[in-house]
């Protein structure tokens, strides 16, 4: 074990990226204590500015860790199953329990290094007054780093089942958005029910780090719909936390033997070679069929784009197709519920679920399918092929723009069935569900650039996947805890200004979302928005034109 530590450990504290995370983390949380802290000789005797700025804190740390954390573990295993040097880890004295606790350790030291940045800005909350050690900081830090055991647990098991790095980064932060988010929704919808969909309900929703983290910060019973909790969420997510984690590490312990290296599956049989019959038989279960064989390349369409569609396995249509049927299920219901058990919420509730739901789309699988486009190619030795071709730089960066822009545009376009709903409700709320439509197509818009001009920087996809997810999440996660913050320590202008750079706060503010239409976002996000695309669009350009000049 030692040696893997050691060697886990030193490796990434000679980063500098570990050096910048160090330095970013403890200037953004002392920058937050400095502008709420006191500046006249009067002291704050209830507390109220401490707490505000503990909750900031608190909700801000929790966001890092979210972002953060997963990076780490996700590819650790496969990047030594891909090296090759797994092999001879197994082949050394070193158990696999051994390897394990290694790798775990490494990633939890780093951690607790990060955590350790932010003690600083937590002593001087507590030092403003009306905040106790027993109470809340010390509890704060028992979820936090439990948190971060969650998720360096969950990134070890993906590690073990992916087959790519960038593979292992997608389905390790899916699940951490799965596990952080998502769970709440269920509760959301029955809490005004009585019975076991709602005790059920209740118990998933602590999954997440987040119930947790808002008891501990004096919030929870914010986002309740005027409800009470008869339960500490606090509690609960120690439990079934560590019930996860126990099942989780088996589940890693018991892929780490020569058996990972094993991937023995059908060669399958092709569609054109099956018999009659079972070729209408597939014709009608299958609207499009995974194993027919594929078309010629039309002379007039853009021969990258269809290699994008065809080499990617989440980017076909059989998979795409099964994606769009999820999100038309998942929107229906959401309108479903405006008009049954949740009709107290008001369509315009419900259309904010809808539009967190598909900015949540856009920022777990945009970063998947752009982020790789020109750094796969570059680490796989492609992009000096695609020089060989007739095709020009313009062209190929056309074609695998082309192919994310249309994965996109058929998610968004499925969750058009639950604003039709919400339309048919309340019609005069048309003007609203075009403006918010607009703003989801500018996110993806953005999203595409950000993810493919990240790509065009790195060499490596498994930098730039995590990269852009940082990016991304920071950018439409990480402002929202200046809308958290509104009011103290953040004024109103503040809070405006900043949310101007977020597509989905405006997207919020067209829907009407309660907490969103004090703030004017539209059409200053759109303007804002439009001028960053355009620079992104011509770095992309101009960087696709560079790497493609004689070497």
């Amino acid at each position: 074990m030692i040696p893997i530590l050691r060697r886990e450990l030193i490796e990434q504290l000679r980063t500098n990226k570990a050096v910048l995370l160090q330095i970013l983390i403890s200037m953004i949380f002392a920058i937050l204590i400095i502008a709420r802290w006191p500046t006249d000789s009067q002291s704050d005797l209830s507390g109220l500015a401490s707490r505000q700025v503990l909750r900031l804190f608190g909700y801000g740390l929790l966001t890092v860790i979210a972002l953060l954390v997963p990076s780490f573990p996700a590819t650790t295993i496969i990047r030594e199953k891909i090296k090759g040097t797994l092999a001879l880890l197994f082949n050394s004295p070193i158990r696999p329990t051994g390897i394990y606790a290694g790798k775990f350790f490494g990633v939890f030291l780093i951690v607790l290094i990060l955590l350790s940045t932010s003690l600083p800005a937590a002593g001087a909350c507590f030092a403003m007054g009306g905040i106790s050690l027993t109470g809340e900081i010390i509890p704060l830090y028992l979820i936090l780093i439990t948190a971060s055991i969650q998720f360096i647990i969950l990134g070890l098991v993906v590690s073990t089942y992916a087959n790519s790095t960038d593979s292992a980064l997608r389905m390790t932060y899916g699940l951490v958005l799965l596990i952080t988010i998502l769970v709440l929704g269920p509760y959301q919808l029955f809490q005004s029910e009585s019975g076991t969909l709602k005790d059920i309900s209740g118990w998933l929703r602590c999954v997440s780090p987040i119930p947790a983290t808002m008891e501990v910060l004096g919030q929870k019973d914010i986002g309740l719909s005027g409800f009470t909790l008869s339960y500490s969420a606090i509690n609960r997510y120690f439990i079934l936390t560590g019930i996860s984690c126990m099942v989780m590490v088996y589940l890693t312990l018991s892929r780490l033997n020569y058996r990972i290296f094993d991937r023995s599956r059908s060669a399958g049989v092709i569609t054109d070679d099956r018999t009659k019959g079972a070729k209408r038989f597939r014709f009608i279960f299958y609207l499009i069929d995974p194993q027919k064989r594929s078309k010629g390349i039309g002379n007039w369409t853009n021969p990258i784009m269809i290699k994008e569609f065809r080499c990617r396995r989440f980017g076909r249509s059989h998979w795409l197709l099964r994606l769009v049927a999820l999100c038309i299920i998942i929107s229906i219901l959401l309108t479903y519920s405006a008009t049954t058990g949740s009709i107290s919420w008001g369509v315009e509730a419900i259309g904010g679920l809808m539009v967190l739901l598909q900015v949540s789309l856009l920022v777990l699988i945009t970063p998947s399918l752009s982020a790789g486009l020109i750094s796969s190619e570059i680490e796989s030795n492609g992009w000096q092929l695609l020089q060989t071709t007739p095709l020009s730089a313009l062209k190929i960066l056309r074609g695998k723009l082309m192919s994310v822009a249309w994965t996109l545009s058929m998610i968004l376009c499925a969750t058009l069935p639950g604003y039709l709903i919400i339309l048919y409700l309340k019609p005069e709320m048309q003007p609203q569900i075009v403006n918010v439509l607009i703003c989801l197509v500018i996110a993806a818009i953005f999203a595409i650039l950000v993810s493919a001009f990240i790509s065009s920087l790195f060499s490596q996809t498994a930098a730039a996947t995590t990269t852009a997810y940082i990016v991304l999440l920071s950018l439409f996660g990480g402002t929202m805890l200046f809308w958290l913050g509104r009011g103290a320590p953040f004024g109103h202008e503040i809070v405006e200004n900043i949310l101007l750079f977020n597509p989905m706060a405006a997207a919020l503010h067209a829907s009407g979302t309660s907490g969103f239409e004090e703030y004017q976002l539209i059409p200053g996000n759109w303007y804002i928005m439009g001028l960053v695309c355009s620079a992104l669009f011509l770095g992309l350009v101009y960087r696709t034109w560079k790497l493609s000049r004689p070497r």
